[in-house]
């Protein structure tokens, strides 16, 4: 089985899960911590090098008060969690905005190695690809510009394989960048029902994929 270099992983569906069981809708954030951890470790056994986790939006903040912090606790939480593991972590997003967690601001200026290292880490949080752009806008771009460098993103990879739980199709604005030649997969279930099996299956779909880059 051909394996990706580079997996993004969009956890959708937790507010759903939550209300199917009679639950708020914040409630169900910090059911997908543990599902996370699940699929980190898994991904270093099968020899994935790159991990992407979309952790919240800048359009996610526009929502109620108490899911922006139950959100936001469970990325510092998540954070918490690997900093326990052997991983690379960068953490990706508006630092200007207050909305960005202060605990989290440390990983965001270089790649942090927790125990061993390993895996690199990325964690989306108050992302935007507006911001993530920002600085193509911004530059006059003469003939020999990279556009990768001018992104602040610039320090993630290509994507391979992105894995969107929940059921919905669309990206959500997930790295346009790196993600311009990512096959996409979609899982029905929602994240805090994340079991091995999903990511074997969208990992046997991939290996199946014929793999051109455009070529």
């Amino acid at each position: 089985m051909r394996i990706p270099e580079h997996v993004g992983i969009i956890p959708d569906g937790n507010r759903r899960w939550a209300q199917e069981r009679g639950l708020s809708k914040q409630d169900g954030y910090e059911k997908g911590l543990d599902p996370g951890l699940q699929l980190y470790r898994l991904c270093g056994e099968l020899g994935i090098k790159e991990i992407t986790y979309y952790g919240f939006t800048q359009d996610n903040t526009k929502r109620p008060a108490i899911q922006r912090e139950a959100f936001t606790r469970a990325c510092i939480d998540a954070v918490e969690l690997l900093s326990k593991e052997n991983a690379e972590l960068l953490v990706i997003g508006n630092t200007d905005s207050p909305m960005f967690p202060p605990e989290l601001v440390p990983y965001t200026k270089k790649r942090c190695n927790f125990g061993r290292g390993g895996i690199k880490v990325n964690f989306l949080v108050n992302y935007g690809w507006q911001w993530d752009l920002g600085n193509i806008l911004r530059n006059n771009l003469g003939v020999k510009a990279n556009i990768t460098d001018l992104i602040h993103s610039a320090d993630v990879s290509r994507v391979d394989l992105i894995i969107r739980w929940g059921g919905r199709r669309r990206l959500s604005g997930f790295l346009p960048v790196q993600s311009i030649y990512a096959d996409f997969y979609v899982i029905d279930d929602y994240w805090p029902d994340f079991k091995p099996d999903h990511l074997f299956t969208a990992l046997e779909w991939y290996s199946k994929q014929d793999i051109t880059l455009g070529g």
